[in-house]
């Protein structure tokens, strides 16, 4: 199922940089669409470190 997602998601953006109307359009879809994904790494290793911290004070 996820990499039905990522391939249906991939020719999207492929569309949007074809139909781009200037550089700056296709550096917001670029950085939109990894956006996503270094938002939920950030909140992966921020709990990580919380439970780490927690753990190590025990």
């Amino acid at each position: 199922m996820k990499g039905l997602l990522f391939i249906v998601q991939q020719s999207n953006i492929e569309k949007k940089m074809e139909e781009a109307p200037d550089n700056a359009y296709e550096i917001g879809v670029v950085i939109g669409s990894y956006l996503p994904f270094v938002v939920l790494a950030a909140i992966a290793y921020t709990i990580y470190y919380y439970n780490k911290k927690k753990r190590g004070s025990e």
